[in-house]
């Protein structure tokens, strides 16, 4: 089995897209790091990275990320709704499989002691790696924030870090680091702006004053929308589930006069908090984890069924990500691999030993950018999430209103980036392709020309999703630059297409 461990830090900054970026670039800057998700919060200021693989390469990433943090955020001029006390305010580590909660607690010492030694940055360990019963609850740890934590980590013994010197660092401030269950992060918004109710709400249900064991709630202020926000951690959900803490918040809410509007959850969400919640609204008392088809298919082996990506039900789904740049990217993927598989038909075949070399060099490097397009379905989503993000920004002041009409900018920008390196890599595995498409298993050279036509079907997708975000942009030396890259690229890579699939149906016809 696969040694997995997820890790969602928390970064305090949720009004700068670029920013975020930025961070989880130097995270995807390791090798064997997948992404699973992350999300920008305008009103709590503050971002939450999920990524996954194995030990050594997440604790490599978390510190890239927390380091590329302290470079960008300055705490001394952050202001959000979520208490934090650090520019990378917390790292947690989950065990998901074939690591263990102890090989976590040993990944939270050792970046704990990395982030202190190089970063000057001082640590606390929390939850199964805290040193002390009293600071296995961040609320604990993170009292007073950044500013009170300022004074006391000096003057208060009880406050000493974990790791590092009893002194903040004066702009990124302090980091906790920590091993948990998977948590979900879930939000319940209430139709009124007296905050205090939701202060109420929250105090009925959270743990330390006497709601449900595995429940931690605030109350908020969220202006943009004039209303106010339960936010709760479910520590986990399986002795705490969340229909009953959402029920609980109804009722709450009710006793002041006030409904629930909507809830959220906030990045990733296990699937069988999602069955409970099924089972609990429908009264489903004898359902079955099996009685899912999805999970009937995976069980069973399913045939190709079972191995339709959950991306295909994402993309049929009525929400904006993903959408065509994260398909021309499969496309891409999808090409790269039929030029690969042709590849290695060829390569040790009879009569075909002279094409040896080449094709195992194009079969190799194939490969790699079969890699790199996969990795672009997800930041083409995220480079999308970015834009909504920028848009929803508080434009309330006039300070507001710059700061919005910059981030907007910025992530649309990144979101010309992501499809225009997407048409590069199309044309990169075209040129690299000529050697397959010229000389092939000729009885796989079909395979060549539908890959062809994938890679075809990449690239204009993905010149379609730069086109319409730049005509969103106001810099018209940006706009005018990437137009005649845009030219420059389509005159080269249509040549190629038209060539090989004419060399295609004439190998076809010999």
């Amino acid at each position: 089995m696969r040694r997995l461990v997820e890790c969602v830090p928390n970064f305090s900054e949720g009004r700068r897209p670029e920013v975020i970026n930025d961070i989880v670039g130097a995270i995807k800057s390791v090798t064997g790091i997948s992404m699973l998700d992350q999300e920008m919060d305008g009103d709590h200021n503050r971002a939450v990275v999920s990524f996954v693989g194995e030990p050594e390469a997440v604790l490599e990433a978390a510190f890239r990320g927390t380091k590329r943090a302290s470079e960008l955020i300055d705490l001394t001029k952050h202001q959000g709704e979520h208490p934090r006390m650090g520019a990378t305010d917390v790292v947690p580590f989950v065990p998901i499989s074939g690591a263990t909660q102890e090989e976590c607690v040993e990944l939270a010492r050792r970046l704990g002691k990395r982030i202190a030694d190089e970063l000057s940055i001082p640590v606390y360990l929390y939850e199964l790696a805290a040193t002390r019963p009293d600071r296995q609850d961040l609320a604990v740890i993170r009292k007073g924030e950044f500013e009170g934590l300022r004074t006391a980590i000096k003057s208060d013994p009880d406050r000493a870090p974990d790791f590092g010197r009893p002194e903040v660092h004066p702009t990124a401030g302090a980091t906790v680091v920590g091993v948990r269950a998977p948590l979900i992060a879930y939000n319940v918004y209430l139709d009124t702006d007296n905050l205090k109710v939701a202060q109420r709400v929250a105090k009925a249900i959270r743990s330390r004053s006497g709601g449900y064991r595995y429940a931690k709630a605030l109350g908020f202020e969220i202006k943009e929308r004039g209303c106010v926000q339960v936010s709760i951690n479910m520590t986990d959900y399986t002795k705490t589930p969340l229909y009953r803490v959402f029920e609980t918040v109804k009722r709450e809410a009710e006793r002041w006069g006030v409904n629930v509007t909507e809830s959220e959850v906030v990045g990733l969400v296990p699937q069988g908090a999602l069955n409970a919640c099924a089972r609990f609204y429908l009264q489903l008392n004898n359902f079955k984890r099996d009685q899912i088809l999805e999970n009937k298919l995976e069980t069973s082996g399913g045939g190709a069924a079972a191995g339709v990506p959950e991306f295909l039900n994402e993309l049929a789904s009525s929400k904006p990500t993903p959408g065509g740049g994260s398909a021309a990217a499969l496309n891409g993927a999808i090409g790269a691999a039929l030029m690969t598989m042709v590849a290695k038909l060829t390569v040790g075949k009879k009569g075909y030993e002279e094409f040896d070399e080449a094709l195992s060099g194009v079969r190799d490097k194939l490969v790699l950018l079969r890699g790199k397009f996969l990795d672009l379905v997800d930041e083409d989503a995220a480079a999308f999430k970015a834009v909504m993000a920028a848009f929803k920004l508080p434009k309330m002041t006039e300070a507001d209103k710059q700061a919005r009409t910059l981030a907007v900018s910025e992530a649309l920008k990144g979101a010309a980036e992501t499809p225009l390196r997407t048409m590069q890599l199309a044309l990169d595995a075209m040129r690299l392709a000529r050697p397959v498409v010229e000389h092939g298993n000729k009885s796989s050279i079909s395979d060549a020309g539908v890959g062809t036509m994938n890679l075809n079907a990449c690239f204009h997708g993905a010149r379609l999703n730069v086109l319409i975000n730049l005509s969103s942009i106001k810099d018209e030396s940006f706009v005018k630059a990437k137009q005649q890259e845009l030219e420059r690229l389509q005159d080269e890579f249509d040549g190629l297409v038209g060539e090989y699939l004419a060399t295609v149906t004439g190998r076809m016809a010999e």
